[in-house]
């Protein structure tokens, strides 16, 4: 498809999407050589609704590219750049020469420094995590974008212990000196907490466990927190409640939880099980409904789901399965990968038959979720992303509704 090709296509998926969806969050990755010109991105962006993007790194092209569009951007600055951000005079430079120039322009909300560093199990980047942050923080405070810029971290979900039942959710022992210290620099400076959370490897590891329907935002049985009786018909909302469970036993009920990654690969090698186009469109379409009712998770009913799909392309030339390669929305000449399904006439609130969760006392027979989710290829290998899955510890089933399946 040739750009005048393209630019048709995005003028009718722009009469489309936005009436549709609200708020979508959409990650922006570049590790391919055939993706288009980022100002050929911009239409493609607004075509899907999205608002938000997340970038993985501060690419002056694109920010120029967004400048005036109010389309609302999250930087990040990758794992390698930790120890020299440690410098605070390195730091200031960074700010200065990255987002200075693009503000007010280009919508830069926050910088995500570091990704998953936590869980990598390196104590050289997890020790300058928090300086790294404290540095950056502080040089947005010297340049007076303090209040519109926030710096924040993102994590796997690797950093709980428990995350069933979703009110028992808790954070690795092992990793509560870095996590608290992150904690409380979120709390003074108000910047969310970010998580990377992909049902989709919970189900490929777990085929006879992880029910298809329960991951993919399908109508099925769903389980129910024995503690709090809340009703989860999917496994990211429960994914999301153990999160917050875990923040508010620490003391941190209040922290704003993002979910700065999630997504659906639409192709995959043999052993990748349930990587195809209908279970992504599934996946993508049906989050995007839920996110458009402006609907909670059941624990918080009321806070918006702020949370950023994984990813708009497909990337060609990251490394690893398949799978790595067939996240996008979209592939690079604009073409849809797989159909989203979302129509004027679908879109769903509260009460609708996509998954979502719900109070009550429903009783189910409850199994137990699995989880883990994933970095992206820039900063973590695909080998430390499925090293990630044997650090998780979870509730192994009692007893297996094979009825949920």
């Amino acid at each position: 498809m040739d750009f005048p090709e393209f630019f048709c296509y995005v003028s009718i998926l722009a009469c489309l999407f936005p009436i549709m969806v609200n708020s979508i969050g959409i990650n922006y990755g570049q590790i391919a050589n055939n993706l288009p010109s980022p100002e050929d991105v911009v239409p493609l962006v607004k075509s899907i609704g999205a608002t938000k993007v997340k970038l993985y790194d501060a690419d002056p092209r694109v920010l120029k590219a967004f400048a005036n569009t109010d389309v609302e951007f999250m930087v990040g600055l990758g794992n390698e750049y930790l120890d020299k951000m440690r410098d605070p005079t390195n730091a200031q430079a960074w700010v200065k020469e990255n987002i200075q120039p693009h503000l007010p322009a280009t919508k830069i909300t926050s910088i995500f420094v570091g990704n998953e560093v936590l869980t990598l199990n390196d104590t050289s980047l997890s020790d300058c995590l928090l300086p790294a942050m404290q540095s950056v923080h502080a040089a947005l405070l010297n340049f007076g974008l303090d209040k519109q810029v926030t710096v924040t971290t993102t994590h796997s979900l690797a950093i709980l212990q428990t995350s069933y039942p979703p009110s028992a959710g808790a954070f690795r022992e092992d990793l509560m000196d870095p996590l608290c210290e992150t904690l409380n620099f979120h709390q003074k400076t108000g910047s969310p907490f970010l998580i990377n959370a992909y049902p989709y490897f919970a189900y490929k590891g777990n085929l006879e466990q992880v029910p298809l329907d329960f991951v993919l935002f399908q109508p099925n049985q769903g389980v129910t927190d024995p503690q709090t009786h809340l009703h989860y018909d999917n496994m990211l909302y429960a994914q999301i409640d153990a999160v917050y469970s875990a923040l508010a036993s620490l003391g941190y009920k209040k922290l704003p939880v993002h979910i700065s990654e999630t997504g659906w690969p639409s192709k995959g090698d043999e052993d990748e099980a349930g990587a195809t186009p209908e279970n992504a469109e599934k996946y993508n379409g049906n989050l995007i409904k839920l996110m458009s009712g402006k609907t909670g998770t059941p624990m918080r009913p009321n806070s918006d789901l702020n949370i950023y799909i994984f990813a708009l392309f497909n990337e060609n030339m990251k490394p690893g399965p398949t799978s790595e390669r067939n996240y996008g929305l979209f592939k690079p000449d604009g073409t849809p990968a797989y159909p989203l399904g979302i129509t004027p006439n679908n879109v769903v609130g509260r009460n609708t038959t996509v998954g979502g969760g719900s109070f009550g006392n429903a009783v189910t027979n409850p199994y137990y979720p699995m989880s883990s989710s994933t970095g992206y290829m820039s900063i973590s290998s695909a080998r430390q992303r499925y090293q990630l899955l044997g650090h998780v510890v979870l509730m192994v089933p009692l007893l297996i509704i094979k009825t949920l399946v």
